[in-house]
């Protein structure tokens, strides 16, 4: 998710000039597509590691602290802000400042939206800002942001499933494996959640919803029109996500339900550090390390924000943290490190049937060269 997980925006969106079999130019001729945490990402020509010197590694260790702990502290972040601000309304205030500032970026640039751009933005940001973010801001209002963090984590899940019910990728058996273990660590997570009376049923079942949502919009991004332009084709969707969430506030009463004079100082902290902290900071460092090194090793953080999280929530906000949420925790993320590896052996071995059949056209072309 873009400004609490800005990793997720741009590992969604596929470059249109790639997809109808254009070569790219300028800048995004050292861009490529690359497939991390169960998303694909935009990855620039990084740098090799022997000509680091100290001070690069130290910007590297500080850059990976702060995908690590900032990403991880986002959700906590979101629990204080929707204390005394209405949900949608804070989804809102956050993706239309990020995206009137990347969108002004990109006009900078040269960038100007056609038609079918506006159109694919308004797909995209359906289902990453007005399901996925408002569906999780509104869930914190009753559930942990240990707890809502290691649902989110289920997102890898639910892209494997949604991508081989299209079509586009099939599950291995290490994948199934992964989806099995997952399944068992939302069941152990949720199972007293769910059998308990009250509002928090429908706050896992709403971050649960954010997540296929999100997911949803991984899976068809790829088949839509978005801007080729790196900033527009993020700053797009966020500005439509952004106008879809603000009448959805209005639609659902929230400008009544907001007070001012209620709003803390905990609250706007909230918010400023959600903008600042984890959008700014957080994606800059990962752009930055995304040259520098391997995609494989920046994606690490899918497995550490969740953990940050959850220990956040219960030194900060004393949530409970129980053996039943550290065992679920470890059979999530292991169910991601499983999925994500049988996607390698996926990947490796349509890589060598492609190698394989392109071999045998370059001997048939050969031999009819002969003949």
């Amino acid at each position: 998710m873009f400004l609490d997980r800005p990793a997720q925006i741009l590992a969604l969106i596929r470059h249109s000039t790639a997809m109808h079999g254009i070569e790219p130019q300028g800048k995004l001729r050292n861009q490529r597509m690359v497939n991390i945490g169960g998303r694909p990402v935009i990855a620039h020509a990084r740098r090799p590691a022997s000509s680091r010197h100290g001070g690069e590694k130290l910007k590297v260790a500080l850059a990976f602290i702060a995908i690590y702990v900032i990403w991880g502290s986002t959700y906590l972040a979101i629990r204080y802000a929707v204390e005394t601000i209405p949900p949608l309304i804070v989804v809102g205030v956050r993706h239309t400042i990020a995206g009137i500032v990347l969108l002004g970026w990109a006009w900078a640039r040269g960038f100007r939206p056609r038609r079918e751009h506006w159109i694919s933005g308004l797909i995209v940001g359906a289902l990453f800002f007005l399901v996925g973010h408002g569906a999780l801001h509104w869930a914190e209002k009753y559930v942990a942001s240990g707890l809502a963090a290691l649902l989110i984590a289920t997102e890898p899940m639910f892209i494997l499933v949604l991508a081989w019910m299209t079509g586009q990728q099939r599950i291995s058996r290490i994948s199934a494996l992964g989806l099995a273990v997952g399944v068992a660590g939302v069941a152990i997570l949720t199972w007293a959640d769910l059998s308990a009376e009250g509002s928090t049923p429908l706050g896992v079942g709403a971050v649960l919803l954010g997540s296929i949502g999100w997911s949803a919009g991984v899976v068809i991004s790829p088949k839509l029109k978005l801007p080729s332009d790196v900033l527009a084709r993020t700053a797009v969707p966020l500005v439509c996500g952004a106008a879809l969430v603000w009448i959805a506030a209005f639609a659902t009463g929230e400008f009544h339900q907001l007070h001012w004079a209620s709003i803390s100082l905990r609250s706007i902290g909230g918010i400023a550090y959600l903008i600042v902290f984890g959008s700014i900071i957080a994606f800059t460092a990962y752009m930055w390390l995304l040259q520098r090194c391997p995609p494989t090793l920046v994606a690490t953080h899918t497995y550490a924000n969740p953990v940050v999280a959850v220990l956040l929530g219960w030194l900060v906000a004393s949530e409970p943290l129980t053996l039943r949420v550290v065992v679920a925790c470890v059979a999530i993320l292991g169910a991601v490190m499983l999925i994500r590896r049988g996607e390698r052996r996926v990947e490796a071995a349509q890589g060598e049937a492609t190698a394989r059949s392109r071999d045998r056209e370059i001997k048939t072309a050969a031999v009819e060269r002969v003949s």
